[in-house]
């Protein structure tokens, strides 16, 4: 592979978890300020795109130092570990700069970053993990707001929350589905043969 294939596949990934990031929390300032309202007093703010499909845009507020704010997920995915607050949210806020570093490292001197499939998933993964780790700083937990109540009531997520499964479940596709470009690197090299009587040079 030449380096310019290389710097094309960094520039996916970095391209990839900017947009994540970005789409993500422009996605929660504008809900929250379109939905936002001081009369609500913790109560949630519905817009019901179809109630057919179940899907739903949802704010909740509360009041914190007499100050309107966003409530906010302290835990992971599903709600994990939010009934604890500042300890779950200082816990997954750890583990996401833990991921986020690791990932980052990867990009800068992993070989897979040769590979376009796993370099768009861990794209997805570090925009969605820096999202919520935005969030985790800044209001002290995760602002959800996506609602899908169809066939199955979802608990209430976010984008960030979507680029993170996307790209794991991309991760388990590659593990699953996808061969390894090492193993058919080494497949594809020439054999060594044993010489034969005939074969050396005297």
């Amino acid at each position: 592979m030449s380096n310019m294939g290389t710097r094309n596949y960094r520039a996916l990934f970095w391209t990839l978890a900017l947009a994540g990031l970005l789409g993500d929390l422009w996605s929660k300032h504008q809900v929250f300020a379109w939905l936002g309202d001081p009369e609500t007093l913790g109560h949630y703010r519905i817009w019901e795109a179809s109630p057919e499909t179940g899907f739903q845009l949802v704010a909740q507020f509360e009041f914190i130092d007499d100050k309107l704010v966003p409530r906010v997920n302290h835990g992971a995915l599903f709600g994990m570990g939010g009934s604890h607050k500042n300890l779950a949210n200082g816990i997954f806020a750890l583990v996401s700069l833990s991921a986020a570093f690791a990932v980052m490292a990867w990009s800068f001197f992993g070989k897979g970053i040769r590979q376009a499939w796993l370099t768009s998933a861990l794209g997805l993964i570090l925009g969605g993990t820096l999202g919520n780790l935005h969030d985790r700083i800044v209001f002290g937990g995760v602002r959800d707001f996506l609602h899908w109540n169809y066939l199955y009531d979802w608990p209430v997520f976010n984008l960030a929350d979507v680029w993170l499964v996307t790209g794991a479940g991309m991760l388990l596709v590659q593990s699953l589905l996808l061969p390894d470009p090492a193993v058919e690197s080494k497949t594809d090299s020439p054999i060594n043969v044993p010489q034969t009587a005939d074969s050396v040079v005297a």
